[in-house]
This record gives structure tokens, sequence and C-alpha cells, in this order.
């Protein structure tokens, strides 16, 4: 059970790698004004939420602890992060707060992953 959970954590980290890999490939674009959202970055959040409830899953089936209250702002963040790229991933341009607000809670998805125990 060990070994799928840490699959599923390294699929977890793929995905917010894709997610924050997407955004920072389009930061030059940003400052011409012609940064979208890509596939990368709405394929990385929807690999984020479906390995984080598996990961969840996983840990409680196993009876290790987990932070309800932590995962609970976790998933709120990437729900918000997520409908924001699906919304606007057709669209030819982001507007520049959007897209920096989606920067910015990737980046603090990862801060509180990291720095909440």
């Amino acid at each position: 059970m060990d070994v799928l959970l840490h699959l599923f954590v390294g699929l977890h980290i793929i995905g917010i790698a894709s997610l924050l890999g997407g955004f920072l490939t389009q930061m030059p674009a940003l400052k011409q004004g012609t940064a979208r959202f890509n596939k990368a970055m709405l394929h990385g959040a929807l690999t984020m939420l479906v390995t984080g409830v598996a990961l969840v899953g996983l840990n409680q089936a196993q009876d290790y602890s987990v932070d309800n209250i932590k995962i609970g702002v976790k998933l709120a963040i990437l729900i918000v992060i997520l409908g924001i790229v699906y919304v606007k991933r057709d669209e030819e341009k982001a507007e520049k707060p959007l897209f920096l607000t989606v920067g910015a809670l990737t980046v603090a998805n990862i801060f509180i992953a990291v720095l909440w125990t």
C-alpha cells in the first residue's frame, strides 16, 4: 500500500509541476499582453485534484493522520484555480490580474503543503 501512496505523491508533484510550469512559460507573454491559460495548466490542476483525493483516501485507509482543515484549504484553492483555468482556457488572451492570481494561488498551495504542519 505504501508503494501506491508514493506513486500518487509522485503524480501529485507532476501535476503541480505542470500547473506551475505552464504558468511560468507564459510569463514572457504576460509582459506583451498575450499570455493565455494553456493545456498544461488545466491538466496539471486536474491531476492535482484526482491524485490529492486519492492521497487523502489512501492515508485514511491506512489510519494515518490527515489534517482535514489543511486539506480543505488546499482543495478550496485548487478548485478556484481549476475553475479559472477551465473557464478561461479557450480565450485568446488572459487578463493580467486573473493570470497572476492563478500563479499566486498555485504558489500559495505549494507553501501550504510544505509549511503547514
